[in-house]
């Protein structure tokens, strides 16, 4: 939802901006394959109702829906992610790391995909027009691993402890899902301090 935020709030504005998208996994120690839903696991680790957890839930999926985004909670496939951040990491060295995130999070969040799945994330990349068989390797052993560690210790040192961050010239941050006007004003202010320092 921040993402296609901030690409709305992009597209306002007449001035190449270059996006870099980081590693992050919010819970590195969960699992591949997990019994919880998405209900389940919030009421246990925030100690809430599962009613109170749909409600929340249900809050981020209408405004996912305002941004044009079909959110299915219901059904969502909890995972440990950091193998779906190898691969966005393996999509960059071929240009496609728009493409494999977008393709992931659609996956994810829309149509209820297991991308902590091999096959899964095979599948998927293949769809944005990497090679099969060069990812099932990939993803077999530890490559890309190094490289998402790295990017993972560059949000540590900005004090990244949650997502959506988005930090602009490595000087602005803004966190949580923001309306497309604050991405707006936002870049233009950082536009305009660039331009009068040079």
């Amino acid at each position: 939802m921040g993402k296609r935020r901030l690409e709305d709030a992009i597209k306002q504005i007449d001035h190449p901006i270059e996006v870099t998208y980081r590693s992050f996994e919010l819970d590195p120690t969960i699992g591949r394959n997990i019994k919880e839903n998405m209900y389940e696991m919030l009421a246990k680790k925030y100690g809430m109702s599962i009613e109170q957890a749909k409600a929340n839930t249900q809050n981020m999926v209408q405004m996912a829906k305002e941004s044009g985004l079909d959110y299915q909670m219901d059904t969502l496939i909890l995972t440990n992610t950091f193998d779906a951040h190898r691969l966005t990491m393996f999509a960059k060295e071929q240009g496609l790391m728009k493409e494999m995130t977008e393709r992931i999070l659609h996956a994810y969040f829309t149509e209820s995909k297991h991308i902590g799945d091999h096959a899964t994330l095979t599948d998927l990349a293949k769809e944005v027009g990497l090679d099969k068989e060069a990812v099932a390797r990939m993803l077999a052993g530890d490559e890309m691993a190094d490289e998402v560690r790295a990017d993972e210790r560059t949000a540590a040192q900005y004090g990244v402890t949650g997502v959506p961050y988005y930090l602009i010239n490595k000087k602005y941050a803004l966190t949580g899902a923001q309306p497309t006007e604050v991405f707006v004003q936002a870049l233009t202010q950082v536009i305009a301090e660039d331009e009068t320092a040079v």
